[in-house]
């Protein structure tokens, strides 16, 4: 069906078929990674920031994200724990990664949490500005109610059903939109890559202990 579908001209192609089309690839990818750009903006502050770094994903459930600049953070997931560090603030968060297949953070559908044709409802939208030419978007919004987001989009190269962009909105009104650059996916990543140790002098904090 998926090579049926990419035969046809985008035209003809609705937002089922684009999301069955886009599962049936995504559960052949078992890792990947990638250069992202992450630019935020709105929300309380109504301030604009643009950050860069590295991402790692291997499924189920682990995923890297190393910030390199304008400042360093991680957000590390080896499967069973979250742990988010911002040197600066010299504290780590930890969190339990949600059960089974929920979805429960829009980057947690990239680690191979969630399914866009059982958890989703799928509709096309326009796709964000400063995204490459020629690319499709898919919003998609959760059946169930989410903490963390009302919905998320996916850009996606039309030829490939690689994802090029994913943007959120959050309970603020901040928009978070991420763009992945140099993707690879298959790559064999070990799983000591989602390692987390926590530094030392760090004050360690449990999200769910959190108000």
């Amino acid at each position: 069906m998926l090579a049926v579908i990419l035969a046809l001209s985008l035209a003809d192609v609705d937002a089922s078929q684009l999301a069955q089309s886009l599962q049936k690839k995504y559960d052949g990818i078992k890792d990947f990674s990638a250069d992202f750009i992450h630019t935020y903006e709105g929300g309380v502050l109504k301030k604009k920031i643009t950050e860069r770094g590295r991402l790692l994903i291997k499924k189920p459930g682990k995923m890297r994200w190393e910030y390199t600049t304008p400042e360093q953070k991680s957000f590390v997931s080896d499967g069973m724990k979250m742990y988010s560090y911002i040197p600066k603030d010299k504290q780590v968060i930890i969190a339990n990664v949600p059960p089974q297949d929920q979805a429960t953070t829009p980057t947690l559908f990239l680690a191979g949490k969630g399914n866009l044709t059982r958890d989703f409802t799928a509709t096309l939208a326009d796709v964000p500005e400063g995204m490459p030419a020629g690319s499709r978007a898919l919003k998609l919004v959760p059946k169930s109610r989410q903490r963390d987001y009302d919905w998320l989009v996916l850009v996606i190269d039309p030829a490939t059903l690689d994802i090029r962009g994913l943007v959120t909105v959050d309970a603020q009104g901040g928009k978070s939109t991420f763009s992945f650059n140099n993707l690879k996916q298959n790559v064999r990543l070990a799983d000591k890559d989602f390692a987390f140790k926590i530094p030392r002098g760090v004050d360690v904090v449990s999200a769910e202990s959190r108000p």
